[in-house]
Order: structure tokens, then sequence, then C-alpha cells
């Protein structure tokens, strides 16, 4: 048994234990080019998430990691055959109810791992802080928490270099030859602001992307995925136990 997974918690342990922090890693189910599993998006939030808590935990942090949400918002992938989507109001419900729970019972410290691009909770965690402002509450996006550009060669951010070296580690037997990849080339909006990235609009994924990757996953190794692992679960940890250490008459100096 791990302590710091709920998923394998017990009554016996738990009817006398409060947690500092709780954690919800969140995922999607959707399409990752030719080669990585619907699943990609939830089991990097699982083993993240997971090695992250492993970690906090072995540096004293009171940590509880709850089972992973393995549906996103996925609005700009509709035609993409079972590319489940979760609308943001739905999540925000979701949310809603989850942080009741942990208001009512005393952990008052939440973090969400995010897993995948198209969820966004910063304006939920801003309408639910109102709700319950005795919370802490957190997000942050495992994926952008170091540059990647110092472990892969290729840019990306579907089913790229990073994401495929990633399940080649975790993952190996669900993974592709990469001979069977797509090469993940993104067409580019034909707006300018969208292209430089300070104005937006959601993309139509069959519309960008041949092969439903973006990125060429074709240079990725599970050599390159274990050492990106290993370190961004070091910099999540270190997140964890961060908010368990801070209080929140004291959060800025």
């Amino acid at each position: 048994m791990k302590p710091y997974l709920l998923a394998e918690s017990n009554w016996k342990r738990l009817k006398d234990h409060r947690f500092e922090l709780a954690v919800l890693p969140w995922g999607a189910t959707e399409a990752h080019n030719y080669h990585l599993p619907y699943g990609t998006d939830v089991y990097e939030a699982d083993a993240v998430a997971s090695e992250s808590g492993r970690k906090a935990w072995e540096r004293g942090a009171n940590v509880t990691i709850l089972p992973t949400l393995p549906f996103g918002v996925n609005t700009g992938q509709s035609d993409i055959y079972l590319d489940i989507n979760l609308n943001p109001s739905t999540q925000l419900l979701i949310l809603q109810d989850i942080i009741t729970v942990l208001n009512r019972q005393g952990t008052k410290k939440f973090l969400i791992v995010n897993s995948h691009g198209g969820n966004d909770f910063k304006t939920m965690l801003r309408e639910l802080g109102l709700k319950f402002p005795e919370m802490m509450l957190f997000t942050c996006n495992w994926f952008q928490a170091l540059d990647k550009t110092n472990y892969f060669e290729e840019a990306g951010d579907h089913a790229d270099e990073m994401e495929t070296s990633i399940i080649m580690h975790l993952h190996p037997h669900l993974v592709l030859p990469l001979d069977q990849a797509g090469d993940g080339v993104e067409k580019k909006s034909v707006i300018r602001g969208v292209r430089e990235k300070w104005a937006w609009a959601e993309r139509k994924w069959s519309e960008v992307s041949e092969d439903t990757g973006i990125g060429n996953p074709k240079k990725s190794s599970p050599e390159k995925g274990r050492k990106y692992f290993e370190e961004v679960t070091d910099k999540v940890a270190e997140l964890m136990v961060d908010i368990c250490k801070s209080k929140p008459e004291e959060l800025y100096k």
C-alpha cells in the first residue's frame, strides 16, 4: 500500500488520519497520432502525480493523490472518433463537488495536476475561490514545468517527441513502432495574431493535423522519457512540498 495514494488507502488508516493537501490528476481521452494510445494523457497524469506524490511524501509532505479524472475538454475534436469531451461547465461542477467534500472534512489545500492542454482551470478556481475562501486552490500544467528544449530536439504539443518518449518509458508495450507514426505536421492559422500567439482561437483539430499529432515524434526514446520524467516529477514534488509548508496568512513576502 502506498499511503499517499487514496485509491490504495483504507478506512482503518484514514479513520484517524487527515491530509494537508489533496491532489487531483486530470487527463483526457483522445487520439494521439497513430502510434500512442488514447489514454496517453491519463497514463501521464497517473504517473506524474503518483511519482511526485511519493517524492513529496518521503520529504514529509502530508499529501494524498486522488484518482485521475480521465476526460477533458475536447471541444475542438468533436469529429475525431471517441475523443471524449467534458465541457468546461461540467468540469466546474465536478470541481465544486470535490472541493465541497474537502472543505467540509478539513483538507483545506487542493492542487490540480493537469495533463491535457485543452483543460484550463484558472478561471474555475477564481470562481470557486470566492465560494470557498478558506480553501487554498492551485493548478499546474506539469508539461510546462521544465524547458523541453533541454531534453528534446523536436518542438510540439501533442503526441510529440516529449509525450512519445514518456510513454515509451512508462508503457512501452502501448507504443507502435515509430515508423508507423505520422510526422505530426501542424498547419498554421492564416490569422497573424493567432500564429504569433497573442490572439487565440480554438484549433479545429482535424484541419490542423492529418494524423492528430502536433510535433514530430521520430526522435523519441525511452531514455529521453526517463530523464525528463525523473526531473519533472522532482519539480512537481517540490510544488507539493511547498504547498504543504505554506500558511494562508504567509503566502507573500
